[in-house]
């Protein structure tokens, strides 16, 4: 979502116990509820508009955690419908 998709990440695996799932979740330490995040403003040209709605912290943590974990279901949701 920052880098607007740019630079794409990999959708990775790893067996720890082979009956559960793991998941990695990249986090930010403390942010404050009200900071908006979105994609990096530096990275949008009019070649490449924001592809991604810019929300609050708060309301990014409530949609993540209602949400079930599909791959990356949840980032899709951010992404704006052209």
């Amino acid at each position: 979502m920052a880098t607007n998709g740019i630079y794409r990440s990999i959708n990775h695996r790893a067996t720890v116990n082979t009956t559960r799932e793991r998941v990695t979740v990249a986090s930010f330490y403390s942010p404050r509820m009200e900071a908006v995040i979105g994609p990096t403003p530096s990275l949008l040209t009019a070649d490449n508009p924001a592809q991604f709605r810019r929300i609050t912290v708060a309301e990014h943590l409530n949609g993540y955690l209602t949400s079930e974990l599909k791959g990356k279901a949840y980032l899709d949701s951010m992404r704006i419908q052209k």
